[in-house]
């Protein structure tokens, strides 16, 4: 009888270590892991899926097989020590049962479970997946009551995941595995320009037409084909009258085409005939959607006009990719940005157009970009005025010093981090 009681109480606890295992397990499983393995044809894979897409009812089950087992261990271990310790029975089965449950039922198993999570609940899903089953009306019932006592303080069942917490659940576990050194800063920056096409708008990475490259369409046909060839760009804007009064986009590789079939003569080629009708999209378009339109329409440019009209500046393809990819460099750019130079003191030279998010990701800085495109914008949101060269700012943990300023613009400056960074040679 002793060893039936020991046996009984011995499987009952293998049983509940079984159970609590398998809750951490479960609960701590990557799903996206889950989700590939059960594409690649893993059967117990499909099994944990199943179990984790109805979570509520599987923790449903877990606790009550596992509440159910324990209480009944703990009364067999009573009656058992109870012809031993007398009126003691109860205060030495609490500190025995307390102690064994804590080590070998709950400690031991979902330490296992946390170092071998996918193995581990790969292991237990198919039987686990049985016990749901057989429970289901019980935890159903159990569900039901707590769902009502809940509605008492204004609880209801959960909402559905909106697509916003998902992509903040991507970039949280995707920065978490940066800082962890498991995902490299590359790749982190590739999925965070992924998932932040959402929420920037064309404004945010266009080219400002401070910056553009546009051609009077009323000069010489000769000065336009040098104008483009100088610029080194595919497309340019033709203007007439003034620099915002775009008529057509020119493409090098029609202007090309145009002087082979005229055997390299100008005059017999309408330079301006050949450019495009200007596209324009407005400035709060959000990258994703501009990104749509890039593929609809099948060009890669654009120009951007503010909600009057008003020219502000242009958009290409290759800016939204730059935003997944990085800054693609020039292929005779040297291998250091000239808008960013480090100095042997650990600042940096930085021209004021230089964007704030380029700066973020090629640098590993936390500068917020929520308030100005670039960093020169940074300075003149945060001063609340035009500083004039020589004036110093700290802002956000990092030094800014005002080099060079032309008209109202900020054109260098010099910026110290609080944190010494690598991502720049000194020079």
């Amino acid at each position: 009888m002793l060893l039936t009681t020991l046996g009984a109480i011995a499987l009952l606890l293998v049983i509940s270590a079984f159970f609590s295992g398998s809750e951490t397990a479960l609960t701590a499983v990557s799903r996206g892991r889950m989700h590939q393995m059960e594409k690649d044809g893993s059967r117990a894979a499909r099994n944990v899926n199943r179990l984790v897409a109805d979570r509520e009812k599987m923790i449903g089950a877990i606790l009550l097989g596992n509440t159910f087992i324990n209480i009944l261990a703990s009364s067999l271990a009573t009656q058992l020590l109870e012809t031993q310790f007398g009126h003691r029975t109860v205060a030495v089965t609490t500190g025995v049962m307390t102690v064994t449950i804590l080590v070998f039922v709950e400690v031991l198993p979902k330490t296992l479970a946390i170092a071998r999570t996918d193995r581990f609940a790969l292991t237990v899903a198919a039987p686990l997946r049985q016990v749901v089953r057989v429970l289901a009306p019980i935890v159903a019932a159990v569900q039901w009551l707590v769902w009502r006592v809940l509605s008492l303080f204004g609880v209801g069942p959960h909402e559905e995941e909106s697509t916003e917490a998902a992509h903040e659940e991507i970039r949280g576990a995707v920065a978490l595995h940066h800082q962890e050194g498991s995902v490299e800063r590359e790749h982190r920056n590739m999925i965070g320009g992924v998932l932040d096409l959402r929420e920037l708008s064309v404004a945010d990475v266009m080219m400002h037409r401070t910056h553009m490259v546009s051609v009077d369409a009323d000069l010489p046909a000769r000065d336009i084909v040098a104008a483009v060839v100088e610029s080194q760009h595919t497309r340019v804007p033709l203007w007439r009258g003034e620099p915002d009064n775009i008529i057509g986009v020119l493409h090098t590789k029609h202007l090309a085409f145009a002087l082979v079939e005229h055997k390299g003569d100008l005059a017999a080629c309408n330079v301006v005939g050949l450019a495009t009708p200007p596209w324009y999209v407005p400035d709060t378009t959000s990258l994703e959607e501009q990104l749509d339109a890039f593929r609809e329409q099948r060009t890669h440019f654009a120009l951007v006009v503010d909600e009057y009209g008003a020219l502000q500046g242009l958009v290409t393809l290759e800016d939204i990719l730059a935003e997944i990819i990085g800054e693609l460099p020039d292929e005779n750019q040297v291998q250091e940005r000239p808008d960013v130079r480090r100095r042997p003191d650990g600042s940096y030279l930085i021209d004021g157009s230089v964007p704030i998010r380029d700066l973020n990701r090629e640098l590993d800085w936390n500068l917020p970009d929520e308030t100005a495109t670039t960093v020169a914008g940074l300075v003149i949101h945060e001063a609340q005025t035009i500083p004039d060269p020589g004036q110093r700012f700290a802002f956000f943990g990092y030094k800014f010093e005002v080099l060079r300023r032309q008209r109202n613009q900020i054109t260098a400056l010099k910026v110290t981090p609080p944190v010494k960074d690598e991502a720049f040679p000194a020079g």
